[in-house]
């Protein structure tokens, strides 16, 4: 056996911060706070600065909220006399049993950004990261998950996106939910995000794919509570917090990339997850968060004095026989180098899904079992209207509109669905959507809504011309803020200003337009007391576009005030104010628009939309009466590159066939008469 010492054992993984004044002085004095605590060493990788974990800190934090939450002892007497009847089983020659396939539900949770927008991540980014888990867990033949090392295990558990919601009805088991916030602390999980959006957990492995506010962050997991252990009175941990978390750079494998993935090297390939969801099941830490005394309770893994970060040297950290596993998923290494469960780590998993709280009944969970889908089932759900400036900036329609998202939920092609909607407790409007989605797609779309703010119901009444299929997810209910699209300016000529705070190394800063050509920008300035001279400058922007400007910091806690009175604005000559700011996190983005909205303006016209959007194949311009055929389109792709240009002569030249396109968002622009109007479109 290796190591013994139960002081510092920790099962659950977290990555927090501090409000922003404390993150600040931490950061700059070199050491980062963790639950109020300085992060252990061996929690940040000395090349890159990411942070894998903070188990420690997270455990005694769930403890000082839960008193009933068992210690380190506790569970381990609790467990121990577990695994040694699954042993003693095993060694009479008994059967593992079956495989346990756990359901799961991802929440991307987002700020509105449209899909493969950061942190949005696509449907087939989540889907990789299942597929990784199942490579890893099940240590799959001719995958990355595969080993020959002789201890190397099949953990018998595998993973599936859930096929039916806590409401009975069909889901592909994504859960995308707009909070109306850029970015989040763990705090912030904790107390917001995981209760507003967790699925029962008894039923679900609930995962959040979420944009940390400190993106040296990867993730974190809350370790499994015992249940039944005489003479305490558990509570099996909080209900309200229990999943996974990771930062949506690291969600899902480059592996599977089909051009849209948002992921970040080193740390691309899956193995946060695989990592954090070791330890949701039970695992800790190879080294045994306390060095080479300090037991992980698997005894084919050799003891380590501390975490390694590299895999490219073999590393004998301890006295006791065996080099460190530096490829175990339960390491702190490089995605790429990670590839082994062992024997005994399956054990602890295998022991704790037959009988933790809310572990064991997802055995029994059908949550992942298909549903009888009809033909012609349309599913709505309003999207937040998020507060002025909460939202992302973004380049859209000037009427009043409310966002909503149409799900086909049915196995026909969803061509069209009839939608109506009351304001306010008034009367019902028809809102006619037109597209074309397969089974489990969805579109985003604006949908024109006339009134006051208020609640607003959206239910769906027909599908595909037919009525809907299925009741129980036709309604949908949510706040109508009237919002609008940017305001517009009559001023091409516009002066910009910087106010950097002290550590103007941090600022970084961009203008472009609505093509995603970057105009102007700046950034990486010099750290200096009192942030140094007011940066100026002028600009000339064209007119007839719109405009998007992002400020950074790199630290996250803004350019005011912890550190210096910094702001920013974007004036016309006459002194009125365009966009300005100050005090926000890690990045904040403005839209606004030049000479762009009047009186009966192409630009501004909500007659002009694409569809169907997403499309596979073909996208149609769609232009209404009275308006007349464009001059001409570009399409170009999030790299910034024209990959289609055409000139319009006929309605046949409004189709775009955007089959040779690569999967991801694009922006469309249409000129008619030198306005130009640019629409996103979504390629599947």
């Amino acid at each position: 056996m290796k190591k013994f010492t139960l002081s510092q054992f920790v099962f659950t993984v977290t990555c927090m911060l501090m409000i922003i004044s404390v993150q600040a002085q931490v950061k700059r004095q070199g050491s980062p706070m963790l639950f109020g605590k300085p992060a252990k060493a061996e929690s940040i990788n000395p090349e890159t600065g990411h942070i894998r974990c903070a188990s420690t800190e997270y455990e005694e934090y769930l403890r000082s909220l839960d008193p009933k939450r068992m210690n380190d002892a506790q569970f381990e007497a609790w467990l121990n006399p577990l695994l040694a009847e699954y042993r003693a089983m095993q060694t009479v020659g008994s059967m593992d049993g079956d495989v346990i396939i756990i359901p799961v539900v991802v929440h991307v949770i987002h700020n509105g950004e449209a899909v493969g927008t950061a942190p949005n991540i696509t449907d087939a980014q989540v889907i990789s990261q299942i597929t990784v888990m199942n490579e890893d867990f099940r240590r799959m033949a001719g995958t990355p998950g595969f080993n020959t090392n002789s201890v190397g295990a099949d953990t018998m558990i595998q993973f599936a996106l859930a096929q039916q919601d806590p409401n009975g009805n069909p889901t592909n088991g994504i859960n995308r939910v707009n909070l109306c916030q850029s970015s989040w602390s763990t705090t912030a999980i904790n107390t917001t995000v995981k209760p507003t959006t967790q699925w029962d957990p008894a039923l679900y492995l609930n995962m959040w794919s979420v944009n940390f506010s400190d993106s040296s962050l990867l993730g974190y997991a809350q370790f499994p509570n015992a249940s039944g252990l005489p003479g305490l009175n558990l509570s099996g941990g909080a209900a309200a917090t229990d999943g996974v978390v990771a930062n949506y750079s690291t969600f899902g494998s480059v592996a599977y990339n089909d051009g849209t993935f948002l992921l970040n090297a080193p740390y691309n390939r899956g193995r946060t997850m695989t990592h954090e969801v070791g330890h949701w099941i039970g695992l800790r830490h190879i080294w045994g968060d306390g060095g080479c005394a300090v037991d992980d309770f698997c005894a084919d893994t050799p003891a380590a004095a501390t975490a390694n970060y590299s895999c490219n040297s073999v590393v004998n950290s301890c006295p006791a026989p065996g080099n460190d596993m530096v490829e175990n998923y339960m390491d702190y290494t490089d995605d790429i180098c990670m590839n082994i469960f062992t024997q005994n780590q399956k054990e602890r998993m295998v022991v704790i899904m037959n009988n933790a709280a809310r572990r064991v009944t997802l055995k029994t969970s059908t949550k992942d079992q298909p549903m009888t889908l009809f033909a012609n089932d349309a599913e709505v759900k309003v999207e937040a209207s998020c507060s002025a400036g909460s939202g992302p900036a973004t380049c859209g329609s000037s009427t009043p509109s409310q966002k909503i998202t149409i799900y086909n939920r049915g196995t026909a092609p969803l061509t069209s669905a009839t939608l109506t909607y009351s304001l306010n407790g008034g009367p019902a409007t028809t809102y006619t959507w037109t597209g074309n989605l397969t089974t489990h797609k969805f579109a985003t779309v604006y949908m024109p809504v006339t009134g006051s703010p208020g609640p607003i119901t959206v239910t769906v009444v027909n599908a595909n011309g037919t009525p809907d299929q299925r009741a129980s997810n036709n309604t949908s209910s949510g706040t109508f803020a009237a919002t609008a699209g940017p305001q517009d300016f009559a001023a091409n000529n516009v002066v910009f200003r910087l106010q950097k705070d002290n550590y103007g190394s941090e600022t970084t800063w961009n203008i472009k337009n609505s093509a995603g050509t970057t105009l102007y920008s700046g950034g990486g300035y010099t750290d200096q007391t009192g942030g140094g001279a007011l940066i100026t400058q002028n600009w000339t922007l064209p007119s007839n576009d719109c405009y998007i400007f992002t400020i950074n910091d790199d630290y996250g806690d803004g350019i005011c005030c912890s550190y210096g009175n910094g702001f920013y604005d974007i004036k016309t000559t006459d002194g009125t104010v365009i966009i300005s700011g100050a005090q926000f996190d890690a990045t904040e983005a403005k839209a606004f628009t030049i000479n762009l909205l009047s009186t009966n303006s192409f630009a501004a016209s909500s007659d002009v939309y694409l569809y169907p959007n997403p499309s596979s194949d073909v996208v149609n311009i769609a232009v209404g009466n009275g308006i007349g055929l464009p001059d001409s389109y570009t399409v170009i792709n999030y790299l910034g590159q024209t990959v289609a240009q055409k000139a319009i002569a006929t309605e046949n030249d409004l189709s775009i066939n955007s089959s040779s396109f690569s999967s991801g968002v694009y922006l469309i622009s249409v000129v008619k008469d030198g306005e130009k109007k640019v629409m996103r479109f979504i390629k599947k």
